[in-house]
């Protein structure tokens, strides 16, 4: 008995040391700081999810909630996202031909002039939003990092660019898809709402970053002189840089299409299993696609006046749209053909659904990368902020030029 307990006791003391070196290893003063931390945010975590889908499941019973969670998602990959991924791969290929053959130039030099007055950006800016709304937000970035483009700007405009290329994004796939859709009027409307909102945020970032930061009213470089262009074109015969434009333009597309699948399949899903209430007769679950709980419906209803007097709209469900476009455009696109089954969208929320599309364009989801990379990363409060006033802006001024247009030529 003696040598056994001697034994235990070896052990136990072999295994003591044992941790007490993987300790000194990973040199953690406190291991269970760490751990606590950790198991707050997952008990968190657990209780925000279980209390999420367990209501879900408690109104809709939880088989009928997972078939309709799987079968709206299906539905969304077929009959939305293959759609808006076509049109993506179409714009891709004739943005990258605009690019290739000088009209991304000709729009330049045209909207040079109202650079200054408008935004108070020199005039190469007039690029950035080209090629924003041809593609996505992150083109602004790469054009910021472009040593020949940046050093035309102070260092508080640089960062504005993130506002301003931001309120543009996608804005050809948006505006493709809202007329294909049966809707081109309101589209564009929606486009000079989102311009109204483009000036706002970027106006608004400034304001915000100089009156923080009021060091960076100086130059991004100190070298000077005439704008020097960016050129586009490639190297080779007509036929070929056409042939490539296409080929690259539509892989480009692709490249958008596939990127905005994890957004229309998730957070569509969600949004409209919080949206829509029961498709069967008596209010009865019956798990098909597009079923679920409509607590955004309900929340909007209580202040339905609100959004029916700053937007027009004339169904609290439409209010989806614009939280759906924070995170991300392409998921709030997914949202629209459900609405007309439903029957209650017209022009008008159309135009606001353009305007406040493009101009947020998702850029809670974006908005912190991109001054990350430019390394900016302390003005991303200021940036969400003052887009997100650009944005209600942008919504609120395509109703009202509908309005007025609407009157006008009546």
């Amino acid at each position: 008995m003696k040598i056994r307990r001697k034994n235990t006791l070896s052990y136990a003391q072999a295994i003591e040391r044992v941790f007490q070196k993987l300790e000194q290893k990973l040199k953690l003063k406190n291991p269970l700081k760490f751990t606590s931390k950790r198991s707050i945010e997952a008990v968190l975590f657990l209780i925000l999810f279980i209390g999420f889908f367990g209501l879900l499941a408690y109104k809709m019973s939880l088989p009928m909630m997972l078939n309709t969670f799987m079968q709206t998602a299906y539905h969304l990959l077929l009959e939305t996202v293959f759609y808006i991924m076509a049109i993506c791969v179409l714009m891709g290929a004739i943005s990258k031909l605009m690019a290739e053959f000088g009209v991304v130039r000709l729009m330049e030099n045209i909207l040079k002039p109202f650079m200054r007055p408008l935004y108070n950006l020199p005039g190469v800016a007039a690029l950035g939003a080209v090629m924003t709304f041809l593609s996505d937000n992150p083109a602004i970035i790469t054009l910021a990092k472009d040593k020949n483009f940046s050093r035309y700007f102070k260092k508080y405009q640089l960062v504005s660019l993130t506002n301003f290329g931001t309120a543009f994004g996608m804005g050809l796939v948006v505006l493709a898809f809202m007329t294909g859709l049966g809707f081109g009027k309101g589209a564009l409307v929606g486009i000079l709402g989102a311009i109204i909102g483009s000036i706002v945020s970027t106006r608004l970032m400034q304001h915000f970053t100089l009156k923080s930061f009021p060091e960076l009213d100086t130059p991004v470089s100190e070298e000077s002189g005439d704008e020097q262009q960016i050129s586009f074109k490639s190297e080779g015969s007509v036929f070929m840089r056409f042939l490539n434009s296409i080929l690259d333009g539509g892989k480009d597309g692709v490249n958008i299409g596939l990127a905005i699948i994890p957004g229309v399949l998730v957070i569509s899903t969600i949004v409209m299993m919080m949206t829509f209430g029961p498709s069967g007769e008596g209010g009865v679950y019956t798990g098909a696609a597009y079923e679920g709980v409509p607590i955004i419906t309900w929340a909007a209803d209580k202040v339905d006046f609100i959004f029916r007097w700053l937007f027009g709209f004339n169904s609290p469900q439409l209010i989806s749209f614009p939280i759906t476009a924070l995170g991300a455009v392409g998921a709030a696109l997914g949202l629209v053909p459900r609405f007309i089954a439903e029957g209650i969208i017209d022009n008008n929320a159309v135009a606001v659904f353009t305007a406040m599309g493009m101009c947020w364009s998702g850029y809670l989801s974006t908005h912190t990368a991109m001054l990350d990379s430019l390394g900016y990363r302390k003005l991303i409060g200021k940036a969400i902020g003052a887009h997100t006033i650009g944005g209600l802006i942008a919504g609120i001024a395509a109703h009202w030029l509908f309005v007025l247009l609407a009157l006008i030529f009546a």
